[in-house]
């Protein structure tokens, strides 16, 4: 039953070291062969050309679409590395660029796509295939193959076809069989029983350390590095995947009909699907049968159950109904507390330890056939799906070729699955691939449960980008560094904590407590921790607040900020990047951070030797109220520093409650002049300094203020 006919040898994926560069770009071009020809092969089963563009899956884009898309993945990233500077097809580098991910019943693209003839779309891919072979032969070439070289963009282009080869396989499994021929290469498991009775087995628990390592010598995807530590206590997991004799119980037991089994998400695609059974299923006269690659078979028992997580979920609730346990999916971190049981990976190994890389079938095969140390099928046959939601790592950096690889599934969305299926193959194949999909995603995925003491589940906490406009500029405004955008201009925070800082030498003031008022997401207060032992950090919005407390808390804050368009930069931040402030150690734990109304503070906030009040003026709705109360605030001789550009938000400060920026009695009243009517009545004013605040809204455009430091100390 092999099948490896199909290519006469199903390579694994390349190793990016080796002795010598010109047999590593000979492996380079028999895996990109290797490939690009596994990927027609599969194509080559579809006998009819309009079944490319049939839909059996309403939320997917037709199959050519994918038979396009890998191929036009190749010319659009060599594009936009520019290895080369002229497109092969403008028409359908367009059209067959994105829109893979699965669309969701409620985000439905109906727009109607004037979609290639497969016969053109057959000629551009022998376009391509020449002009990468050539690519291959030319390119300069060292080693080890690092992610700014050539040759890793062609890895990157193997790698991402053979993701489609399985995805566009279960797309196919879902055409009417007559539209596909059967083929020897492509056989179905023949062996099928009684399904094995499952049983939880205890896991030792330990402390994972997840993460691919920058030097490992396979080709990795953006989400797969950095770093990240789970500690894992004991539990206990199914021997088997859930295989479909077991999952029929479930079916059978009116799972499918029972709400409180279903997430909310759960019972939403139920409505929308009347789902009864899995997809592949199908019951005819009381006999169930089983819908395979080229053909359709009883019902195997002994097979795992494909199935979305959201049925996968269901069938664990209401196993943990039943036995009164806690049942759950496995987190990732859990499923490597298990493939730690098996030695080595894919690349080292001889024979492969599983129903994968298309090696065995075409197909699933008997749950237990393949056994790791008492457990079955801890690599291939199906996908597992676990409780993670995928996120990236600490340390985890966009490749620039390919920023919308993984950062569209950080939504808290798309859970991880684990482990390969019968056609994974490369990447997919190997021990570190994360890959993820929406929890309606049909794949070749099943699932095994496990059993916990508690519902606590050992997990990396999601970690989104945020997306608010006005928060991401804030955040850009406050943590880019000067160099890191254009405009070059120095960054606004470090410009005000230096002039806080010297004002404190400059004035003999005690580093003692201080206040910043307005200290939005919170960098001011971070750098000026280093210099006094106790920071408030007080604002108004809690939205900026909590990203402040996200990065005290250890964590990476990630935001996403428009480039030119729809072309988003993806940013990350944490506080070892800051590290110092004049030569000194930054101390989160000085800072506390508060949400406050500075018209209305509380009285805790006082004895202060220094308060910072960052446009104050602008958003507060009662600012004279505040400044009338300041210097009760503050400790002997402290000082107080007003920034402001007096630019009034009309929207949050009333006409009456608004200072200076009008004329009285004829004469032009400046927002200093009020200010410094108010303030000296208990203050001196010892200096003003101006800061330039940039705030970028893209790549080219942002609103620049020059701000008003006004130092005033306490009589």
């Amino acid at each position: 039953m092999s099948i490896t006919n199909i290519t006469k040898h199903q390579m694994k994926t390349v190793l990016l070291q080796g002795d010598c560069i010109e047999a590593k770009r000979d492996e380079i071009k028999r895996y990109f062969q290797n490939t690009w020809h596994t990927y027609e092969a599969l194509f080559s089963l579809i006998n009819d050309d309009s079944a490319f563009f049939l839909r059996p899956e309403p939320l997917r884009h037709p199959l050519v679409f994918y038979y396009g898309h890998t191929a036009t993945f190749f010319i659009n990233k060599l594009m936009l590395g520019k290895y080369i500077n002229a497109r092969v097809s403008e028409k359908l580098e367009a059209i067959c660029a994105v829109g893979v991910d699965e669309m969701s019943w409620d985000d439905l693209d109906s727009t109607h796509y004037d979609w290639p003839s497969v016969d053109e779309v057959r000629e551009y891919r022998h376009q391509v295939f020449a002009l990468i072979e050539q690519l291959i032969d030319d390119m300069p070439l060292t080693l080890p193959i690092t992610q700014d070289s050539l040759a890793w963009v062609i890895l990157m282009g193997c790698e991402h076809e053979r993701i489609h080869l399985e995805t566009s396989s279960v797309i196919m499994r879902m055409l009417d069989s007559q539209y596909l021929t059967a083929n020897n290469d492509w056989q179905s498991c023949s062996l099928t029983g009684n399904a094995p009775e499952n049983r939880c087995i205890p896991v030792a628990g330990h402390i994972v350390q997840l993460g691919k390592p920058r030097d490992a010598n396979t080709y990795g995807w953006d989400n797969e590095y950095g770093q990240a530590s789970v500690e894992v206590p004991d539990f206990s997991a199914s021997q088997y995947l859930v295989s479909n004799g077991e999952f029929l119980s479930f079916v059978e037991a009116g799972g499918y009909q029972t709400p409180k089994y279903w997430t909310e998400e759960g019972q939403n695609w139920l409505a929308f699907k009347q789902a009864k059974m899995p997809r592949f299923w199908r019951k005819t006269n009381g006999q169930y049968f089983q819908r395979n690659l080229l053909e359709e078979m009883p019902l195997p028992f002994d097979w795992p159950v494909e199935v979305n997580y959201l049925e996968a979920k269901a069938f664990c609730n209401w196993k943990a109904e039943l036995t009164g346990k806690h049942i759950r999916l496995p987190s990732e971190a859990e499923w490597y507390c298990l493939r730690d049981l098996i030695q080595g990976d894919i690349t080292d190994w001889a024979e492969t330890r599983g129903n994968l890389n298309l090696e065995q079938f075409a197909s699933s095969c008997p749950v237990n056939r393949y056994e790791h140390k008492q457990f079955f099928d801890i690599v291939g046959n199906v996908w597992q799906w676990t409780e993670s939601a995928i996120d990236g790592f600490n340390g985890f950096e966009v490749h620039p070729l390919y920023d919308d690889f993984s950062t569209p599934t950080f939504d808290g969305k798309h859970n991880l699955i684990k482990g390969g299926s019968w056609i994974s193959t490369g990447n997919e194949a190997i021990k570190y691939s994360r890959y993820a999909f929406r929890r309606h995603f049909m794949q070749h995925v099943g699932f095994r449960y496990v059993e916990s003491k508690d519902e606590t589940i050992p997990d990396i906490a999601v970690n989104q980008y945020e997306t608010n406009r006005e928060i991401c500029e804030q955040l850009a405004c406050y943590y880019a560094k000067g160099g890191d955008h254009q405009f070059a201009m120095p960054n606004y925070a470090e410009q005000l904590a230096q002039k806080v800082n010297y004002f404190v030498n400059q004035y003999d003031i005690k580093p003692s407590r201080l206040l910043e008022l307005g200290c939005s997401v919170g960098k001011t207060s971070f750098l000026l921790s280093s210099v006094f032992s106790h920071v408030d950090g007080v604002d108004f919005s809690a939205r900026y607040i909590q990203h402040a407390v996200k990065l005290q808390k250890g964590e990476a804050l990630r935001y996403s900020l428009e480039h030119e368009g729809d072309i988003v930069d993806f940013n990350e931040v944490t506080l070892s990047q800051i590290g110092q402030f004049n030569g000194r150690d930054i101390q989160p734990k000085h800072v506390l951070f508060s949400q406050g109304d500075a018209g209305n503070l509380k009285p805790i906030f006082d004895n202060y030797n220094v308060i910072v009040a960052q446009q104050l003026l602008e958003q507060c709705y009662d600012a004279k109220r505040f400044l009338n109360q300041v210097s009760d605030r503050l400790s002997e001789n402290g000082i107080f520093i007003l920034v402001t550009d007096y630019s009034i938000n009309q929207d949050k400060v009333p006409v009456e409650k608004r200072l200076g920026g009008c004329k009285i009695n004829g004469e032009n009243v400046t927002g200093f002049d009020a200010v410094s009517q108010l303030l000296s009545l208990q203050f001196d004013c010892l200096e003003e300094e101006q800061l330039t605040k940039i705030v970028p809204q893209n790549y080219r455009q942002a609103s620049m203020s020059l701000m008003h430091a006004s130092v005033w100390q306490k009589k």
